[in-house]
Parts: C-alpha cells; structure tokens; sequence
C-alpha cells in the first residue's frame, strides 16, 4: 500500500508530521504538501503562474501552491507510482459543518477523490497544538482500521475530526452527519492609516446546531467524528420540483 500525505497548514505543520509518523507505519508514505498556510484556499487551483515543486528529501515535495495543487502534481507528475490512499491533515483547527466547503485540507482530499483515490481529511478541534501528541496510538489505531477496511465507500472520503481534548480521555468513535454554524461578528471593519475603509475577515465566534448524529455534537460529546462526503452536490429531492417550473428562453 502507497500512501499520499498533504495539508493544507504547510509542509511544516505538526498535524502533517503526526500524519506521516502513522501512515509511515501502515504503509509507503509520499509527501507533497504547500510551502506555507494555506488554510481556507477551498478547492482552488494556481492558475496564472507556474508552480515550482522542490524536494526537501526522499520522497518529500514542497510545493509553492495551494492543497490541491499538491494533489493534482503529486499524482500527475512527482510520484513514481500512483497512491493507494490521499490522507490529508492533520489540520490545526476542525472542519465540520460548512467550513468543508472553505477548508483546504478537505479539498486536498477531495482532489484525490476526484482523480480516483480514496481520501481521508483529518483535523483537530483545537487550536492547541499540544494536544497532537496525545492522538498518536489513537488515530494510529483509527486510520489502520479505515485504511485496512475491506471495502472503502465508493466516490466518498471520510471527513475525520478529533475533539479537543487529549486523546486517553476521548469517549468513542460516531460516525455523523455535517452539522451547521453561523459566524457572529467575523467580519471586522478598519481603516487604514489614510482613512479608507478596509476588511478583515476572521475571529468573532461560532454557533452551531445540528441533530444528534451531528459531527458539533460528537464533538462537543468527547468523541470523534467520521463524516462520509461525496462530491456530487445534486439535490435529486428537488429536481422534479425544478422540472415542474418548466423553464424556458
């Protein structure tokens, strides 16, 4: 088994050392990961400048791009063989809810989906980068059994995260649906030394809900959260309800 390792919080990134410590146990590890914080790139792909890969060791890229750059020139130029799997994270900070659709660490994982390969995002609900060390035979033990599994969800990754608290003290495995959040406040308005206006867009605080299978509640509960996500954003529920408009130009 080849195992791809990436992120989105930079080569350097703690959550993406952990990662690599325990896929390197399970299997063959390539990692191709962005040269800096990319955090919050979404899907995005770096298209009017060239990208420059630079090997920082055996089987170690960093790239001067964004996650799914990686992914796309991991698989389409810099690995000798095609991976089994794309792990990417561990993130600093969760990803539940609708910041899937901001989070470049489950982009990255979705970019290997959509080239074929099965994928797993993994972030921690935390900030505190100290509490990394703690997962390590936990999530050992949880990525040997999602990447070992006799028949891995087609056309889905698993969106994993870890609550915030140390690893000994986590009461279980759920497996859950995305909760929602609402961002209070998080757009900050400044002026600048001349006097114009200007954004910031960050802090304030979350609110979230979500039923009981929801991956805030698990969370919230001590326990971690796999969440099955596909890309097809189809709503088939609605599409007889739309053709019934009978839209016309």
């Amino acid at each position: 088994m080849r195992i791809l390792c990436t992120n989105d919080d930079g080569l350097r990134a703690r959550g993406l050392e952990l990662a690599v410590e325990i896929c390197s146990t399970i299997a063959a590890v390539d990692v191709v990961a962005p040269d800096r914080e990319q955090s919050a790139t979404s899907h995005s792909l770096t298209l009017y400048k060239p990208l420059r890969p630079t090997q920082r060791g055996p089987r170690r890229w960093e790239v001067d791009g964004t996650p799914t750059d990686c992914v796309l020139l991991a698989l389409g130029a810099l690995l000798a063989e095609k991976p089994d799997f794309v792990v990417s994270g561990v993130n600093h900070g969760p990803n539940m809810g609708e910041d899937v659709l901001y989070s470049g660490t489950v982009a990255a994982a979705m970019e290997g989906l959509s080239l074929g390969i099965p994928a797993v995002a993994l972030s921690l609900a935390s900030r505190d980068q100290d509490l990394l060390a703690t997962y390590r035979d936990p999530l050992e033990r949880l990525l040997r059994a999602i990447l070992t599994a006799n028949v891995f969800p087609r056309d889905t990754l698993l969106n994993v995260n870890l609550p915030p608290i140390p690893g000994d003290q986590v009461q279980g495995v759920r497996v859950t649906a995305l909760g929602s959040r609402v961002y209070q406040e998080s757009l900050q308005r400044m002026t600048d030394p001349w006097g114009r206006d200007l954004f910031w867009i960050g802090g304030g605080h979350i609110n979230w809900t979500g039923g009981a299978d929801s991956d805030f509640h698990a969370i919230h509960d001590g326990c971690i959260s796999v969440t099955p996500l596909h890309l097809d954003l189809t709503s088939y529920s609605h599409l007889d309800a739309v053709r019934a408009w009978k839209l016309e130009i």
